[in-house]
């Protein structure tokens, strides 16, 4: 049970500002929610200005590392060299590659190509080639503030589908993000997602979806990509979560990779595609930390 904070005690953010002069107004008005069921955000997953502050400069490093890999990437290429360019230029700047070591992760960075879905490990065997779609998951922490966001990148002459597949999924992001505003629900996000790749012909990863990000590498909420509309956690500013829906060419079906692990591949072999960016709910709709 949360104790109960007089209007004049410092507020529960942690901002150094009395409570009526801070959350108590936002306060008054999620517990309006709530009366009427909807889903509350926990406050430990809200964040005050100083701490957007942080996630923002984390994220500035997060998107400096992956315009590093956009001037780089190449056919023929390893994914090793990838993941060596991700951790010289992440700790270069200041940061520290958050994937490494993280539930035993082995790298700096994920290299997904074409039929995996996410979660691909570097290899010195893995060589980029002509007609390759890949996706670089970059997640930094910087002065101990998490960012993460991903892109897509088409290696050469890259079939047809396969690049309509990563326009499409770029601009799933726009959908997802136009939902993205205080006191909407989160389950709009991932419907409107969901709509948009059902309408183009695609099928929408079921099993894996975002997550709060900020002060720690993996927070609530979970961002499900196949969410009904007018369901889930309400938003309210000072959330900051990722949207990254992994949209199938073929089949929605997947499976892990016996031998590592951690590899996310599809089912029937077709390409997959994801883009991921770090966003927060600001007062008046949304603020890209990280893209």
């Amino acid at each position: 049970m949360q104790k109960r904070i007089g209007r004049n005690d410092p507020c529960w953010c942690g901002s150094g500002k009395k409570y009526k002069d801070c959350h108590l107004e936002m306060d008054e008005k999620i517990k309006s929610y709530k009366l009427r069921g909807y889903k509350i955000p926990p406050r430990k997953i809200i964040k005050n200005k100083e701490q957007i502050d942080g996630i923002r400069t984390s994220g500035k490093v997060n998107i400096a590392v992956l315009d590093y890999v956009a001037e780089n990437i190449h056919a023929g290429m390893s994914t090793e060299e990838i993941n060596q360019l991700v951790d010289s230029k992440t700790r270069e700047l200041g940061g520290i590659p958050a994937p490494l070591n993280y539930e035993g992760f082995p790298k700096s960075v994920c290299t997904s190509i074409n039929d995996a879905v996410c979660h691909g490990i570097p290899s010195e065997e893995e060589i980029l080639q002509d007609g390759d779609i890949i996706n670089v998951d970059v997640s930094t922490i910087y002065k101990g503030y998490f960012s993460d966001s991903s892109r897509m990148f088409c290696i050469g002459n890259v079939p047809d589908e396969s690049r309509k597949l990563v326009e499409d999924t770029l601009e799933a992001i726009q959908v997802g993000l136009a939902e993205v505003r205080p006191f909407n629900r989160l389950g709009n996000v991932g419907a409107a997602i969901h709509e948009f790749a059902l309408s183009k012909g695609y099928q929408v990863v079921k099993e894996i979806g975002g997550h709060g990000v900020g002060l720690e590498f993996h927070e609530d909420p979970f961002v499900s990509y196949v969410t009904r509309r007018d369901t889930g956690m309400l938003l309210v500013p000072g959330m900051v979560f990722t949207i990254e829906p992994m949209i199938n060419l073929g089949t929605d079906e997947i499976f892990i990779d016996e031998e590592n692990d951690w590899t996310v591949y599809t089912e029937d072999g077709a390409p997959s595609a994801q883009w991921e960016v770090s966003v927060a709910v600001t007062e008046d709709g949304y603020e890209i930390l990280a893209y």
